[in-house]
């Protein structure tokens, strides 16, 4: 059904209701007959548009939740999860950093209390002396 079709359709009816009361008993029963037939042979409507229908049908709810009067607790119901998800996120990252700063005092404390000078960690032929020594 085009859009010109669809709005004479609603001309009519709107003229049909304005007048219902006026229409005498035959002409009402006979439009309600042909109501029934015209329903009748309406050719249902695809899944796919009624799945769409109660989809934002879903949406509108959920939006109008956020505007009644306890609006605040749906939006807690949202709010919670995603700061309770931030602050884990925090405490790992400083867990990990923590545990690094830990690691470089630990290297530190190693290079330091060894019997070696500190300039021979920095030489370049002490790695190759380490490598062969392992070997």
């Amino acid at each position: 059904m085009n859009v010109k079709d669809l709005n004479f359709a609603y001309q009519v009816k709107h003229a049909l209701d304005q007048n219902l009361d006026n229409l005498p008993p035959s002409t009402r029963e006979r439009l309600a007959s042909a109501r029934k037939i015209a329903m009748s042979r309406k050719k249902p409507e695809p899944l796919h548009i009624r799945v769409r229908q109660l989809a934002l049908a879903g949406h509108q709810q959920i939006g109008n939740a956020f505007q009644a009067p306890l609006s605040w607790l749906g939006r807690l119901g949202i709010m919670a999860p995603l700061l309770a998800g931030v602050l884990i996120f925090v405490g790992l990252y400083d867990h990990e950093q923590e545990q690094h700063i830990a690691e470089l005092a630990e290297i530190d404390v190693a290079v330091l209390s060894d019997d070696l000078p500190v300039e021979a960690y920095a030489d370049q032929g002490f790695n190759g002396y380490l490598a062969a020594r392992d070997d």
